[in-house]
């Protein structure tokens, strides 16, 4: 239904074109949705009268201003091509609604220091913990362990009031939605209600675009201010999406980054969340898997969404596993590709969630480009190693400074990393080794200023003797936490290489272990919940088909969600002791645990809202309604 010809035309808010005979019959019976895109009018569109002088058949038609056709997709798919309709998008994504320049005006460092105070609790805290309060002076000792805790200040408002009503870093979030044709039916409508919870939590300042993907991607909404304008037009749009096609997850995560690449205008924080139900069936390395080699997943990443040496995580993806089909795998290496998190939805009714736990997070981020550096502070002390997961770490040659980037930290977020000291025996007249002189520099979001924060000199006790020395339960906590996932990686490489009881046997004898740690024993929460997480993954690679199913998902989200020391939604789909538990100790922060709390709330409202009424509810609204007034004939 092209426009031209030299007849009147439609031209719809979608920018898409119809003639008017085309279109006439349709808008006459009040069915104000695009038939190429599903998006809903909300107003009749303008009529175009045609041009007293058509342009010549032989020329082609001249297209909007500033809006080209796309170029088609150069991926062949593994099954039948049907391509999505053709849109006029722009060919540069510089349509970004303005952001208000920062409210801490152009004051220097001090002021701008202050505005941050004001939005947060204070600044970044850093304690060490040495594993022992004293180590006999004639002693030397190797592998002593050194614990670095590193915490973000807490937003200075209630956790119950709204996100978007914080004052707080404005957010840039893309939300990439798979919408192949698997995604039909109940699936397609828990997302539209989990994505119009998203909507209504951002506040005035956030710019949220949805990318949607099947055979193709593309760009349903550019970045939009979350005011009721922007909220308005971005829950229509996701109305409007209709499931159909392939999975091309690549093309998806192009998209978005095209997005934030071509912006005009930067909000302070960027990210993307990435929900897929199934596999990608378009990229290349797909195919390697049918010849029997592992497939380069990364070449689903954009260049630009890699976290490199030289660039702090400008904008992480946060994937969502949805439902059994998906690809766990793939959407593993993809966060661990951008340092986003991996959460497995296996319950498909708690998306919401899922989506809630995560966004509680992106609403906080008070801290930027954070770097731990760490210094010997005795001549005789040497770095050994790092216990810092998926933080790029380094120790330098000499062993006498030690370095951690973090990057981004949620409000009230934690950060724990272990160090191993080679500390040496020490003359009579020594009374305290100096270990460690530990330095964190970081950029604080709210108010722009450049912070750095330098923990009190981490000294160790030398007597003549030592007796029972207590072990500091805070370095043991840390080395049972991460024993546990290094044992986690070890069950899932022989889980998928078949030798599932040899997995079960990892877990069974880890579990024990952290059953009897001095942690458990004295009742730490975050222990326990280990010890449930464990057992869980014991019941899940006990076979090849409850791996499949879920044991995988299930186990690569618990990776990542210890890599990083930042909670996933691996556990809020899951019911009983263990999700109480898990959700007591999974490094949610206040806030999104008060966001998750919200989405509970909205969707048991929602459920009693879309029952029926009983009975027995139904006769006593009837009595409670007034007695007809009789009138008098």
């Amino acid at each position: 239904m092209g426009a031209g010809g030299g007849q009147a035309i439609f031209t719809a808010e979608c920018s898409h074109t119809f003639h008017f005979h085309c279109i006439s019959a349709s808008v006459a019976r009040g069915n104000l949705v695009c038939p190429l895109c599903n998006a809903r009018w909300r107003e009749l569109p303008s009529v175009v009268q045609p041009q007293p002088a058509p342009v010549p058949r032989t020329l082609p038609q001249p297209l909007p201003m500033h809006r080209v056709q796309p170029l088609p997709t150069r991926h062949v798919p593994l099954h039948g091509w049907q391509p999505q309709h053709q849109s006029d998008e722009p060919q540069v994504f510089d349509d970004d609604e303005r952001v208000e320049p920062p409210s801490s005006g152009d004051g220097g460092g001090d002021q701008r220091q202050a505005a941050a105070s004001s939005r947060s609790g204070g600044t970044l805290a850093v304690t060490t913990h040495t594993e022992y309060s004293a180590v006999a002076r004639d002693s030397s000792r190797d592998n002593f362990a050194v614990l670095v805790h590193v915490k973000a200040p807490g937003m200075t408002t209630d956790g119950e009031a709204a996100a978007g009503d914080a004052p707080r870093a404005p957010l840039d979030l893309v939300a990439v939605l798979d919408v192949s044709g698997s995604m039909t039916g109940a699936k397609l409508a828990l997302l539209k209600q989990a994505m119009g919870f998203v909507v209504d939590n951002l506040g005035p300042h956030d710019r949220l675009s949805v990318v949607s993907f099947s055979d193709g991607a593309r760009r349903v909404t550019r970045l939009l201010l979350m005011s009721g304008d922007g909220k308005a037009t971005a829950k229509s749009a996701v109305e409007s999406l209709v499931a159909r096609g392939g999975t091309n997850i690549a093309e998806g995560l192009r998209t978005a980054a095209k997005v934030l690449e071509e912006r005009r205008h930067r909000n302070t924080v960027s990210s993307v969340i990435l929900l897929s139900d199934g596999q990608d069936t378009y990229t290349a390395p797909r195919w390697s898997r049918a010849a029997g080699a592992a497939p380069n997943y990364e070449a689903l990443v954009p260049p630009s969404f890699m976290a490199t040496g030289t660039r702090d995580w400008s904008a992480p993806v946060h994937t969502f596993g949805f439902g059994n089909d998906h690809d766990a795998a793939a959407m593993h290496v993809i966060t661990e590709a951008t340092a986003g998190t991996f959460s497995y939805i296996e319950n498909e009714a708690v998306i919401q969630d899922a989506f809630a736990q995560c966004i509680g997070g992106l609403l906080t981020v008070v801290v930027q480009e954070a770097r731990v550096a760490i210094a010997a502070g005795h001549p005789g002390v040497r770095i050994g190693s790092i216990k810092s997961g998926r933080y790029e770490s380094r120790v330098d040659e000499d062993g006498r400074s030690a370095s951690v980037r973090v990057g981004e930290l949620y409000a009230d977020e934690e950060r724990r990393f272990l160090l191993f000291l080679s500390v040496p025996a020490v003359e009579a007249t020594d009374g305290e080794t100096a270990l460690i002189k530990v330095n964190c520099s970081y950029r604080d979001t709210a108010g722009g200023a450049h912070v750095d924060v330098t923990a009190e000199d981490t000294v160790v006790a030398r007597p003549e003797q030592v007796v029972d020395a207590e072990l500091s339960t805070e370095v043991e906590r840390e080395r049972v936490r991460v024993e546990a996932a290094e044992d986690i990686a070890a069950a899932r490489a022989a889980a998928e290489r078949g030798a599932h009881q040899e997995a079960v046997r990892i877990l069974e004898i880890r579990q024990q272990a952290v059953a009897q740690s001095e942690a458990a024993l004295g009742g730490d929460a975050t222990i326990q919940s280990l010890g449930a997480e464990l057992h869980e993954m014991r019941r899940l690679v006990s076979n090849g088909n409850s791996y499949a199913r879920s044991g995988r998902a299930f186990m690569l989200a618990g990776m990542s969600m210890h890599a990083y020391q930042r909670a996933s939604a691996n556990m809020v789909n899951m019911n009983g002791p263990m999700n109480m538990a898990a959700e007591a100790a999974s490094f949610a922060t206040p806030a999104m645990r008060a966001m998750l709390l919200r989405s509970r709330r909205a969707r048991e409202e929602s459920s009693v809202e879309q029952q029926p009424p009983s009975k027995a509810g139904k006769e006593a609204e009837s009595s409670a309604l007034p007695e007809p007034e009789v009138v008098n004939q």
